[in-house]
């Protein structure tokens, strides 16, 4: 009995370990709407995937060239904003006042309104530049910020402007604090996505919203009567206008550009 009870024991004891080994090792991760191996559709940097093409995203940087932009008004030749290693990167070497030797505030060749906007930027240590919106190109009017509002692009942690409420990364410059304050370390790409969608705008930075408002409204014209633009009387009235890309005289690069026509 004992020896028939033992080599029954060694039988389950083999049995056992044949199930043990022959799981089956980890499979792929599948798309769940294709059922398929897992496919990264993460596009390279300044291209579209196939889904945004369809979505009908357009490029406004294509990473090679500066096709699509030219300096507010032609104040210069914009041979300070130069395409480097995929990014549209200011240059400031030579400096007149605050701004770059060709250079100037940067502006897209279309005019939008009702858009979804993406894209990449970082700074050097104790850098500014800005993302200004609705802007009108007129001789009568110097800068890009007399008609823009700017979603305020710094560094947090070494720009003297960080000390001034509502001038910090990410805010509705000079009229609302973002929060939360999502700002990365100078040196670290930062996303951003503007929606400007039937006068609501919304602000998101590394994939949080920051801010949200109405434009045009009383409440804005509010903010603006007290604010540093309270004597720009075309200041935040445009409802058609450029994109603009900040010189403040501080190197900063952008990339990834995008826009969708909502």
């Amino acid at each position: 009995m004992r020896s028939m009870l033992a080599v029954l024991l060694l039988a389950a004891g083999i049995t056992g370990c044949a199930d043990s080994s022959s799981k089956p090792a980890d499979q792929p991760k599948t798309d769940s709407t294709m059922g398929g191996p897992a496919i990264d559709v993460t596009p390279a940097n300044n291209e579209l995937t196939g889904q945004e093409k369809e979505e009908g995203w357009q490029l406004l940087f294509d990473g090679k060239t500066k096709n699509g932009w030219h300096v507010y008004n032609n104040k210069s030749d914009g041979s300070a904003w130069t395409v480097a290693d995929g990014t549209l990167h200011l240059d400031p070497k030579n400096k007149k006042d605050w701004q770059t030797v060709g250079g100037g505030d940067i502006v897209s060749a279309e005019e939008f309104d009702n858009y979804h906007l993406k894209l990449e930027w970082k700074l050097d240590s104790a850098g500014n530049s800005g993302i200004i919106l609705f802007i009108r190109e007129d001789p009568k009017l110097e800068h890009t910020w007399h008609t823009g509002p700017e979603m305020q692009v710094l560094d947090n942690a070494a720009h003297p402007d960080s000390k001034i409420i509502k001038h910090r990364a990410g805010d509705l410059y000079d009229l609302i604090t973002s929060s939360p304050e999502m700002v990365k370390p100078a040196g670290e790409w930062n996303q951003v996505e503007i929606i400007s969608k039937d006068a609501k705008l919304e602000f998101i930075l590394n994939g949080t919203k920051v801010v949200s408002t109405t434009m045009w409204d009383d409440n804005w014209k509010k903010m603006i009567a007290g604010s540093k633009f309270k004597d720009m009387p075309a200041f935040g009235t445009i409802k058609k206008g450029r994109i603009g890309l900040q010189d403040h005289g501080d190197p900063v690069w952008y990339r990834n550009i995008k826009i969708k026509k909502l």
